[in-house]
Formats: C-alpha cells, sequence, structure tokens
C-alpha cells in the first residue's frame, strides 16, 4: 500500500481524496452555520407570530366583553322600557275595567257612547 501512495497516481488520488474531504468539511460546515441561522431567524419569527397571536386574542376577548357588556346594558333599558310600558297597559285595563263595572248601562244589548269610547282606547 505505501508502495502504491509513491507512485504519482498514488499521490494523485490522496490529494484527489483530500480535497473531497476538505471540500465536503466546508461544506458541512457551512451547511450546519446556515442552518443554524436560519433556525435562529425562524425561531425569532415564530416567537414573534405567538406573541402576535396572544395580543389579537386578548384584544377580541377585549372587544367581545365590551359588545357584550353593551348588549346587556341595552337589554336590561329594553327591559325597562316593556316593563313600564306593561305597567302603563295593566293601569288602563284596570281603569277601563272599573269604568265598565261602574257603567249603569253595562248589561244592555246596545252599546252607548261611554262603551264605544272605552272600547276603542283597547285598541
Amino acid at each position: 500500500m505505501i508502495a502504491f501512495l509513491s507512485t504519482s497516481l498514488g499521490r494523485w488520488l490522496v490529494g484527489a481524496l483530500a480535497t473531497v474531504l476538505l471540500l465536503v468539511g466546508v461544506y458541512v460546515l457551512a451547511d450546519h452555520r446556515g442552518y443554524q441561522r436560519a433556525a435562529t431567524a425562524y425561531t425569532a419569527q415564530i416567537a414573534q407570530m405567538k406573541a402576535d397571536a396572544a395580543t389579537a386574542r386578548a384584544d377580541e376577548i377585549e372587544r367581545q366583553d365590551a359588545a357584550n357588556n353593551a348588549a346587556k346594558a341595552a337589554e336590561a333599558a329594553s327591559i325597562a322600557q316593556m316593563q313600564a310600558d306593561n305597567e302603563s297597559l295593566q293601569n288602563k285595563i284596570e281603569e277601563l275595567q272599573r269604568e265598565a263595572d261602574q257603567d249603569p248601562n253595562a248589561g244592555r244589548v246596545v252599546l252607548d257612547a261611554p262603551s264605544v269610547r272605552r272600547i276603542n282606547q283597547v285598541r
């Protein structure tokens, strides 16, 4: 084997093999460093995306809470208005019922003017 390496062909093969190994080593080193740079860049990019998503989620939750609170307030106002209208209507019904009970012509077949007025008020 030593005799082969001392020939010109052997020296050329050893030189070519050393060159190939050197080139492979340089490529592996450069590829590793490039991979590390890309991994660092993408790790930072992913961290930024996660932070942006967390901020967007918090903003959306806050927006939904504000919308829900506004809807609850509007619904409470609507319910209060409906209760006031209902109370007013109940008072009106009681008043008309009292007037109907006090009407001396309540048992007649024909309606007189006060009875017609009471009926029109119900409409």
